[in-house]
Parts: structure tokens; C-alpha cells; sequence
């Protein structure tokens, strides 16, 4: 009789640490889908666009507009400004109707 009741003890503990596994990993397993779907969220929202300096692709919450151009740095908006002030000032000589 003592040892009916003791197997029925080591079959209580196995099957309520199981039912804890099992509910520990169905929660880590929801959790990692909500993750893995808030970056497919965070990545679909995030279009790709190309700097007009250096015509590299970069994610649009990275890249830096101006004059609805779109750059990478700001150092390539700086010389695509620069660039486009020199080319539009009267008087230079890239100018064909000066």
C-alpha cells in the first residue's frame, strides 16, 4: 500500500512540473510570435529610399530629405546642396547660357 501511494506522488509531481513546462513554453512561444510580428510590422512600414548623392538605398526613417530629395548622410545632403547652388548661381561656368 506505501508504495502505491508513493508512485502516486512521483505521478502527481511529474505531471504538474509537465503542466508548468508545457504553460512556461506556450508563453515563451506567444511572445516570441508577437516579437517576430512587431518586426514584420516595423519592417513593412519602413520603405527604402535612394540618396541622390551616392544613389545608395537606405531605410526612410534613416535617411535625411531635403529639397525632396532623399539622402543617407548629412554630409551628401550638404554636397548635393552645395552642388546644386553652384550649378543654379548666374555667371558659372557650367552655365551654357551665360
Amino acid at each position: 500500500m506505501n508504495l502505491l501511494i508513493i508512485r502516486l506522488i512521483i505521478f502527481a509531481v511529474l505531471f504538474f512540473a509537465g503542466l508548468k513546462l508545457y504553460r512556461m513554453y506556450r508563453e515563451w512561444k506567444l511572445d516570441r510570435e508577437e516579437l517576430l510580428e512587431d518586426d514584420r510590422d516595423d519592417s513593412r512600414g519602413n520603405q527604402m529610399v535612394r540618396c541622390a548623392w551616392c544613389q545608395v538605398h537606405v531605410p526612410e526613417s534613416e535617411a535625411q530629405r531635403a529639397q525632396g530629395e532623399w539622402f543617407c548622410s548629412s554630409a551628401h545632403r550638404d554636397r548635393y546642396l552645395q552642388e546644386q547652388k553652384e550649378h543654379d548661381e548666374p555667371g558659372s561656368d557650367d552655365d551654357p547660357h551665360a
